[in-house]
């Protein structure tokens, strides 16, 4: 999502609430190789996948980078990909995928374990220009090929953009390709015409706004649902919310945790931003707990039907 406010900042609210594993090694997917000097004693998590419509795997928990640029954005994604994380999600308009791309080059390793993800900005909506916007994305980035990539927004012209996408994908440069922010009255309408079926659909999902429309539609379909704001971006006072320290307290979990671990249950692939490393790790700590029935229809009960991004509207 671009050029949201930061919003309230985590660290404000979890001073004595978050418990923080710090000292806990992530896993890269399909490798046994740790990273980072957390100390090779700790549990490892392992972090679980989702099989998308045309059988690409993808984990179900990544890293957003959207705000963070230059010094702080490399630094960021090395940290990030030290502590296990293998889906870096970024997009032409966050104007970071240099910095990305050397944050990738920086943590030394395997292009083949990391699952990258950028998106086509409206600028560049139309087949030519999207041959070349991907042609730049990559070349920023520093890679051969993306693992998705994503038309950020429903606007311009949709249909050839889509085509040229389906060409990248057939030529390998794309290992999937989906959309962002389609109602679902847009990707039918996309059906109509694409030869491929989009594998993912990022939306604004949160416990404030959980889609009573587009969720069912995307659960019932074959295109995957991704969350690319899972706390709101701080706002609403998520950090604070009396309801979600509750559900924390009980399970000795942050409200961020709570959050993580609400959409793993529901199915929805989540990526989660921080410049701060213990929270990346915080983040990634959500799969030895689980939200009972209970919790569930609690947090439901905090749903405003309602974007938190007015400006996006």
């Amino acid at each position: 999502m671009e050029n949201i406010t930061k919003g309230l900042k985590r660290r404000e609210f979890l001073k004595g609430t978050a418990k923080i594993a710090t000292a806990t090694i992530v896993l890269g997917l399909g490798s046994s190789k740790l990273l980072g000097a957390i100390g090779d004693k700790q549990k490892a998590i392992a972090i679980p996948t989702v099989q998308l419509n045309n059988n690409v795997t993808m984990p179900i928990l990544g890293f957003g980078t959207n705000t963070l640029k230059g010094s702080i954005g490399v630094r960021s994604v090395f940290e990030a990909i030290s502590v296990g994380y293998r889906l870096i999600d970024t997009a032409h308009i966050y104007g970071n995928e240099e910095a990305v791309g050397e944050g990738i080059k920086q943590s030394g390793i395997d292009r083949k374990e990391l699952f990258i993800t950028s998106k086509l900005w409206v600028d560049d909506m139309g087949y030519k220009s999207t041959i070349n916007a991907f042609e730049t994305s990559i070349k920023k980035l520093g890679v051969e090929y993306l693992d998705l990539y994503l038309i950020h927004r429903p606007r311009g012209d949709v249909k050839s953009s889509w085509l040229a996408m389906e060409e990248l994908f057939a030529a390998g440069k794309i290992r999937a390709i989906g959309v962002s922010n389609f109602e679902p009255e847009q990707l039918d309408e996309l059906k109509t015409y694409a030869k491929i079926e989009p594998t993912i659909n990022q939306i604004e999902t949160h416990v404030f706004f959980q889609e009573k429309i587009s969720y069912p539609f995307l659960k019932n379909s074959r295109t995957q649902i991704e969350a690319w704001s899972p706390f709101a971006a701080g706002r609403n006072g998520i950090f604070s919310n009396q309801t979600l320290a509750a559900i924390g307290k009980k399970h000795q979990k942050s409200i961020a945790q709570v959050c993580l671990r609400w959409h793993f249950q529901r199915g929805v692939v989540a990526i989660p931003r921080s410049s701060q490393k213990a929270h990346m790790i915080e983040n990634l700590n959500i799969f030895d707990f689980e939200l009972d029935e209970a919790d569930m229809n609690t947090i439901a009960s905090l749903d405003l039907n309602k974007t938190q991004f007015p400006e996006w509207g």
